[in-house]
């Protein structure tokens, strides 16, 4: 598969007063890992002085999103419960600190009433961050993983609005059954190729250095691939891999990537 013609680059352009900003993804929240949310929370809820001037959550926030209607107060399911929990954290984060949100696999259907209850700001994919005097370019990183072909596939059909109307016309419990057989069926074949990582669709680097030159930035900062590294991708070209969370794991992998004048810093989540 050649690699996405993308010529069209979101930018933002942040204000002169912030000194750093934070990039997360991947932390898949769900009612089932409260070890994951605890952390989580603990993180919005730092002190001021330990909090960046922005927060960037690049995809896969939740494990899943079947709809904004989940978050209707009828809905008194555990994971309607959990979810409903979560914006009003994030929307108490967005009083004072801009939260910007680009969507990943997994919650593609967050719209614009989770958008208005989270206080969250949305943010394109893929999209340039003009921040101290350097573009940085953004992305959930899905896009660039051309082998995998089956999911390429899978991912032009559910992003079409035809698509997504229809599966939205569907009573929630319809839609929630999906998205669990859906996530058996990646859960199954992640286990299938954990004897071998190199199974895994990683980011094509021909396609990663495609939108770097067109969006005339020198880093790609993404996250989807759940294999947090820095890569040389030549000609001062680079992409940084952002961690996924899990902190029940051994050991727990629940990282924040901070960007400032000391440039990108790994900081595990007691130190964030």
């Amino acid at each position: 598969m050649t690699a996405p013609l993308t010529d069209r680059f979101a930018e933002l352009h942040a204000p002169a007063h912030w000194r750093a900003v934070e990039f997360i993804s991947d932390l898949h929240l769900q009612a089932s890992d409260p070890t994951t949310f605890a952390g989580w929370q603990r993180l919005l809820q730092r002190p001021a002085a330990e909090r960046a001037d922005a927060l960037f959550i690049l995809g896969d926030l939740f494990e899943i999103w079947v709809g904004d209607d989940v978050l209707s107060p009828t809905n008194r399911s555990s994971e309607s419960v959990f979810l409903r929990h979560c914006t009003t954290l994030l929307h108490d984060l967005s009083r004072h600190t801009p939260v910007f949100f680009m969507a990943g696999n997994r919650d593609f259907l967050f719209g614009t009433d989770g958008l208005r209850a989270s206080g969250m700001q949305a943010l394109d994919d893929p999209t340039v961050l003009d921040f101290m005097g350097q573009r940085w370019l953004l992305s959930h990183g899905d896009a660039l993983c051309l082998a995998d072909t089956d999911y390429m596939r899978f991912r032009a059909q559910v992003r079409t609005p035809a698509w997504q109307t229809t599966f939205l016309a569907q009573p929630l419990a319809e839609r929630e059954a999906v998205a669990r057989g859906l996530r058996e069926q990646s859960e199954a074949r992640k286990r299938s190729h954990a004897h071998d990582p190199t199974l895994w669709a990683d980011v094509d680097t021909p396609a990663a250095r495609q939108w770097l030159q067109r969006a005339d930035a020198p880093m790609l900062i993404h996250g989807h691939t759940h294999r947090p590294a820095s890569h040389e991708l030549g000609d001062g070209l680079q992409r940084v891999v952002l961690s996924d969370w899990d902190a029940a794991a051994s050991p727990p992998r629940a990282e924040v990537l901070r960007l400032s004048a000391a440039g990108l810093q790994r900081l595990p989540l007691k130190t964030a």
